[in-house]
C-alpha cells in the first residue's frame, strides 16, 4: 500500500454514466479515491451516500471525489440510479488499480478466508502525491474526518 508522500500511481478506468476518469488528468486539483468492496451492499453504500451528501462542500475545497470498486459499469449505474449517488464511480473489473494501491487483500468473515477489497481511502494533492492514507476504514463518521483532512490540505 502506497504511503503518504509516494507519488500517487495513476490509472485510467471506465467510469459510471460512460467514458473514463484519468487520476493525472485531475491535477492540480485534489482527489479522494476511496476503494470499497461491492456496490449495493450495507456498508458501501452508506460511504457513498455520506460521499454524496458532502460532495459540495468537496467540490468546495477543490477535490474530486471517486469511488473504486472491482463492480462493472453497469453496476455502478444501477447502484447510483438506485441511491441518487453524486460521486464518480470507477469501474476496476481487472484489478490492476486495486493491486497497485494495495487494496486488494486476504479477509477473512465467519472463519473463511477470501481476497477481496480492504475498504481503503486516499487523499491525493494536486501534486499527484499521497497526502493521507486510511487503511481498514470504518463508514461511521469516515467522510467527515476525510472532508476535515481535504479542507486542511
Amino acid at each position: 500500500m502506497p504511503n503518504a508522500g509516494d507519488t500517487a500511481p495513476d490509472f485510467t478506468l471506465p467510469r459510471d454514466g460512460g467514458g473514463t476518469v484519468t487520476l493525472s488528468a485531475l491535477r492540480p486539483g485534489k482527489v479522494v479515491l476511496y476503494f470499497y468492496p461491492k456496490d449495493d451492499t450495507p456498508g458501501c453504500t452508506t460511504e457513498a451516500l455520506d460521499f454524496t451528501a458532502r460532495r459540495d462542500a468537496f467540490a468546495a475545497a477543490g477535490v474530486t471525489v471517486i469511488g473504486v470498486s472491482k463492480d462493472s459499469v453497469a453496476a455502478h449505474d444501477k447502484f447510483c440510479r438506485k441511491h441518487g449517488l453524486g460521486i464518480v464511480l470507477a469501474s476496476d473489473e481487472a484489478g490492476s488499480t486495486c493491486e497497485d494501491y494495495g487494496v486488494w487483500a486476504e479477509k477473512s468473515m465467519y472463519g473463511k478466508k477470501f481476497w477481496g477489497v480492504e475498504r481503503s481511502t486516499f487523499l491525493i494533492g494536486g501534486d499527484g502525491r499521497i497526502a493521507r492514507v486510511w487503511p481498514k476504514v470504518k463508514v461511521a463518521g469516515h467522510a467527515d474526518e476525510v472532508l476535515e483532512a481535504a479542507r486542511a490540505l
